[in-house]
């Protein structure tokens, strides 16, 4: 009984270890050489795909009532995309992705023509 007791103990602890603790998951970002000044080290597609293609379509072509993203930068200015972005419009809410992920996203769809 001890030795199941302390084998069902290990066992525990070792998928919880495997669990490990903190956020780093995700691979520090690559050193760009200094090249990007003040770029941040923000995946905007990252972003995108986390919190956009559940209403903008998974190729951001829109899907109902939202939008397509795939194109927004021939209609918005990168400017105008962080204030929807900062503001919600129609059903998008409000502040959905904030700071430099939202100054990222906005660049990186502003780009998007």
């Amino acid at each position: 009984m001890k030795k199941q007791l302390m084998v069902l103990l290990f066992g525990t602890s070792l998928v919880l270890g495997a669990c490990g603790g903190g956020e780093e998951t995700a691979e520090p970002p690559a050193d760009s050489g200094g090249d990007s000044g003040s770029e941040s080290s923000v995946d905007p597609e990252a972003v995108v795909q986390q919190n956009c293609i559940s209403c903008h379509g998974e190729n951001l072509e829109g899907a109902g009532n939202f939008p397509p993203l795939n194109d927004v930068g021939a209609r918005l200015s990168e400017e105008e995309i962080r204030g929807v972005i900062d503001n919600g419009q129609g059903a998008m809410p409000a502040d959905i992705i904030e700071g430099e992920e939202a100054d990222a996203v906005a660049k990186w769809l502003s780009e998007k023509k």
